[in-house]
């Protein structure tokens, strides 16, 4: 299977302010039964479902802010994430970002696409250096069709998006940008850790503030104010919140936010 790169590197840059792959650079190798059988969406598979799914997909390394999925474009095929992290983003008019959601590893997307053989409506963005299973969209399609089971996990998996987009649109009409944060942070999912509730890995400051709509240095001192107060900390690529109850009731405004001194 051959997936054409995007054509017009230079538009993206312009319209994004990040890199479409070079095809020269990037890597494609068969998909292994091994790492197929990992994949949330298709380990329940039969055998030989695996093995021919195994011929007919191609892995494709992407480098930090590489564009993996670009809007408008040919939507050609239905993206397992294996190792690293994408963000779904779109722009608006006046070209500020906007942070949609994060693929993590075992998770799949451009299934929109495959469902309706519709351009993507957003940009898919390696947030770092990650490795992508591509099954084209012909065979995607046939899958669907194939396995009703399949197709019931794309339909959980839309109904989970358009709640999300509610609870977006509910985050955004938040006066405070703080608050705004901390009820991102709540809806973000993680692990309950022996110290407390943990994000690993946790989104970069930049990637939290496109979900806001903030800049990233808002961001950055709401988390040193939080911090100062022992709310929660960075350690590494975690983030673990220590007050969980601290950041819900800034969340759902029964505490004021924190001063940030913008």
């Amino acid at each position: 299977m051959e997936l054409s790169p995007i054509q017009d590197d230079q538009n993206v840059r312009q319209i994004t302010g990040f890199n479409a792959f070079d095809p020269v650079k990037l890597q494609k190798m068969p998909v292994s039964i091994h790492l197929i059988s990992q994949i949330v969406l298709l380990k329940a598979l039969p055998p030989e479902e695996l093995t021919r799914l195994s011929q007919e997909m191609v892995l494709q390394e992407y480098p930090r802010r590489g564009v993996v999925l670009a809007k408008d474009s040919p939507g050609k095929s239905l993206g397992f994430l294996i190792s690293g992290r994408l963000q779904g983003v779109d722009f608006t008019v006046d070209g500020r970002s906007v942070g949609l959601y994060f693929v993590e590893p075992g998770d799949y997307f451009g299934e929109i696409s495959v469902i309706d053989s519709k351009p993507p409506a957003e940009f898919v963005i390696a947030a770092s250096q990650s490795v992508v299973a591509h099954l084209h969209l012909a065979h995607a399609q046939q899958l669907i069709l194939k396995y009703p089971t399949i197709a019931h996990q794309l339909l959980v998996r839309m109904a989970s998006r358009v709640r999300t987009v509610i609870a977006q649109r509910t985050l955004l009409g938040l006066p405070n940008p703080v608050q705004r944060l901390c009820v991102l942070l709540m809806q973000l999912p993680g692990r309950q850790g022996a110290n407390g509730y943990v994000l690993d890995p946790a989104p970069t400051h930049q990637e939290l503030a496109i979900m806001i709509n903030t800049s990233r240095e808002t961001v950055t001192r709401a988390f040193q104010v939080m911090t100062q107060q022992k709310i929660l900390i960075r350690e590494g690529n975690q983030l673990k919140v220590l007050q969980l109850n601290a950041l819900k009731d800034i969340a759902e405004g029964r505490k004021d936010s924190p001063k940030t001194n913008s």
